[in-house]
């Protein structure tokens, strides 16, 4: 009883001065792309023009700088791939782990957490995710912006969890992400539009039927590959 009695007075006093290097974070300013602790999201050329759900992801230091792998060895920082952010989602820094050593884990990874590479501080963990990333060959269907994203969530173990992949990755800025404004929504959305309208005035209506086969496809891509046979999807 005296050593769990000690155990649970450690593990709260290291818990307890994590959740004190939580400083406040300066408030989202698009006009200056500053998006502390955020995912953000932009359309992607040519793929967005014919399947608007996706686009390019990158993740946000607590100072608001986006970091994005965007092509081989090279994670751009504060230059946003492809133009400026079109949604952002900001996450919350309480549901990271940030283990000072093995017992002070507040998620329930532990050893897997501790084996994948933890941080003490959100920007600890994203720059060890960069110096990984630095190192990879990118490609759009198996290493890309999404699976540097979903390092940087497995290794701060964000919302408990170290099965972040590309679908999780897409599908959480697709559907609890905010437009930056009107004007994204336009840039999103426009260029599918224009190219649907071409596509039907010059070939008919089975252009639509085809647009839908090449969405489709993608997601089987990427569902197969993240939840079946992981090892197509690996960096």
């Amino acid at each position: 009883m005296e050593l769990k009695a000690s155990y649970d007075v450690e593990h709260s006093s290291s818990t307890q001065q994590i959740q004190h290097d939580l400083w406040p974070l300066d408030p989202i300013d698009p006009k200056i792309a500053k998006f502390p602790c955020c995912l953000v999201w932009n359309p992607l050329p040519v793929v967005s023009w014919l399947a608007p759900f996706i686009g390019h992801v990158g993740i946000c230091r607590e100072d608001g700088v986006v970091l994005d792998f965007s092509g081989s060895y090279n994670v751009n920082v504060d230059d946003f791939a492809f133009g400026p952010a079109a949604r952002y989602l900001q996450l919350d820094r309480k549901q990271c782990c940030f283990p000072l050593n093995l017992s002070a884990h507040t998620c329930k990874q532990g050893y897997r957490h501790s084996e994948f590479g933890t941080a003490i501080t959100w920007d600890d963990a994203l720059q060890s995710s960069v110096r990984e990333y630095e190192s990879k060959t990118h490609n759009l269907f198996t290493c890309n912006c999404h699976s540097f994203v979903a390092n940087c969530l497995n290794r701060l173990s964000y919302g408990g969890s170290m099965n972040w992949n590309m679908v999780n990755v897409g599908a959480l800025i697709l559907f609890k992400g905010h437009w930056v404004g009107f004007k994204s929504i336009i840039r999103a959305f426009l260029p599918f539009v224009v190219v649907a309208c071409l596509g039907v005035f010059a070939v008919g209506w089975p252009f639509l039927l085809g647009l839908l086969s090449f969405s489709l496809l993608l997601m089987l891509w990427f569902l197969l590959g993240s939840y079946l046979f992981r090892n197509m999807l690996e960096c």
